[in-house]
């Protein structure tokens, strides 16, 4: 079942389907993927099990959420392809099992589907919806070096703030932030 689907995208919870966790380990698996993602994310994942583990950790994460917050499976209409991964939810702290009230989009994309303005369509769509509730504001935090990253954040009309180390243990990212009224 979709949560939000835009022209050419549908933004769906991930199962515990073969085809979705085999998708999932395809996506996070992958070295050009991982490397983003920070040292403590446990990626890339090595053994196909591993994708069951993921979502099953998703899903405790998100469990309180309902459809607000989440880690659901991008998925191309046309097609029925998961292209990747959009999130939005609370960001961790430097303790990372403690939420703050900061909140984050975000976006992992299969290498394949890079270019194509997934990502930004994706998270588009849940900035909109999030801005509704009335939410002001919302991060977006990327590795420093990633420039795929980085430009899907500034298509976004996101600005950047500058490096910070408030969230994911410690760890120094560049931070971007969009006001609901931007």
């Amino acid at each position: 079942m979709a949560i939000l689907s835009t022209p050419r995208l549908l933004l769906r919870d991930w199962t515990d389907e073969p085809v979705d966790l085999t998708r999932l380990f395809d996506i996070y698996s992958r070295p050009e993927i991982a490397r983003w993602l920070g040292a403590t994310s446990g990626l890339p994942l090595t053994d196909p099990a591993q994708a069951a583990d993921r979502l099953a950790s998703w899903r405790r994460r998100h469990a309180d959420h309902g459809d607000r917050y989440g880690t659901w499976a991008i998925e191309v209409r046309d097609t029925g392809v998961v292209v990747g991964t959009a999130m939005l939810k609370p960001l961790p702290g430097r303790d990372e099992k403690i939420l703050t009230d900061d909140i984050e989009v975000g976006w992992h994309l299969h290498p394949d589907a890079w270019g194509n303005g997934y990502a930004t369509e994706a998270a588009e769509a849940l900035l909109d919806r999030e801005f509704a509730t009335g939410t002001p504001l919302v991060h977006a935090v990327v590795a420093p070096g990633n420039t795929a990253s980085t430009a899907v954040a500034r298509r976004l009309g996101m600005t950047h703030v500058g490096r910070r180390t408030d969230w994911y243990g410690g760890e120094e990212l560049e931070t971007f932030v969009r006001h609901r009224f931007a």
